[in-house]
């Protein structure tokens, strides 16, 4: 046998060598996905025996998005307790422009007063209600031009089955006070760990004289806080269990190929902080009532437009001092 058939015959079994330790790896990785979701659907099965989230085919007509534009997901938080059909509690909208790895959060607060298409003016989470998520996305479009691509409803059992699963001994949060009304839990003053219904708990106090206003932004708070934990090596690891955690509780358009190039460019591309804002901005709104609506948010549309048209598309961050017209709700 000549030299170079030696050398043919050593890269072809070098070849195979390689090759089969790429299968192994492969199915090795697959498997693991595989175990991981599997433990995560078990989780949230042994959470509640009924889905809390409609996952009827909802009709959602998001805006056109070219590749590498900015992606804007409408986020809703709803605490669904069996009920057919309910308001949502937390209206986000998230922006993620992977070509310059920046994350941005718009808090729109619940009780704005605003138009609904083909409906009676109502606060806007009442659009939620009337129609679901496109019916939210018109009414968002219509008020502040915002173009919207994808939504995702989140039920509040599954945020906590998510904050449990990625961090089992609870995230690290500062609680500026005492906080036990009406969030089933008790949270006592300072720097701790909080778990999964402890967290929610922590978002969702509103006892206070900032109402609304202190909600929103330990929202917004948390949210960061959870962005941290998921991109940490840690966190990337539990990714498939956490999907299968969430799974029954979460309605949304985002999946498939849509979903891998979202969740691809924001692993490979992670920002270093998520960017918020709270509208109504400062000094842009006032107190309200209807008999048919209660008490409300009268907002200036006009700027509030332009506070988030220059807070998504021109990568300014709004500066807001959240202590300024805070009014108990």
């Amino acid at each position: 046998m000549n030299r170079q058939n030696v050398k043919k015959k050593k890269r072809k079994s070098k070849f195979k060598k390689v090759s089969f330790i790429i299968l192994v790896l492969f199915l090795g990785l697959s498997g693991y996905i595989y175990y991981q979701y599997s433990q995560g659907l078990q989780q949230a099965s042994g959470k509640s025996t009924v889905s809390p989230v409609d996952k009827a085919k909802t009709e959602f007509n998001g805006a056109d998005i070219e590749k590498m534009d900015k992606v804007n997901i409408l986020l809703l938080g709803v605490d669904s307790r069996g009920e057919e059909k309910s308001r949502t509690d937390t209206i986000m909208i998230a922006q993620y422009d992977p070509e310059n790895q920046k994350a941005k959060l718009v808090s729109l607060m619940r009780d704005i007063y605003v138009e609904i298409p083909d409906k009676q003016n109502y606060k806007i989470n009442t659009a939620y209600f009337l129609g679901g998520p496109e019916l939210l996305r018109k009414t968002i479009k219509q008020n502040f031009d915002v173009d919207i691509h994808y939504y995702a409803v989140i039920d509040f059992k599954g945020f906590e089955s998510v904050v449990d699963t990625l961090a089992p001994k609870g995230i690290e949060m500062e609680v500026e006070k005492r906080m036990s009304e009406n969030i089933g839990v008790v949270l006592q003053p300072g720097l701790q760990n909080l778990n999964g219904k402890q967290i929610l708990g922590y978002a969702r106090f509103r006892g206070d004289a900032t109402g609304d206003f202190g909600r929103v932004e330990r929202q917004q708070k948390v949210v960061n806080a959870l962005k941290d934990e998921i991109i940490s090596v840690n966190g990337v690891t539990k990714i498939p269990k956490l999907v299968g955690t969430i799974q029954p509780y979460i309605d949304t358009n985002l999946e498939g190929l849509d979903l891998l190039a979202v969740v691809k460019d924001f692993f490979l591309n992670p920002p270093a902080d998520i960017e918020t804002l709270r509208i109504p901005v400062d000094q842009s709104y006032t107190m309200g009532s209807y008999e048919h609506a209660g008490s409300v948010l009268e907002i200036d549309f006009d700027e509030n437009k332009q506070a988030i048209n220059q807070f998504l598309n021109e990568n300014t961050v709004i500066s807001q001092n959240n202590s300024a017209q805070q009014q108990e709700e």
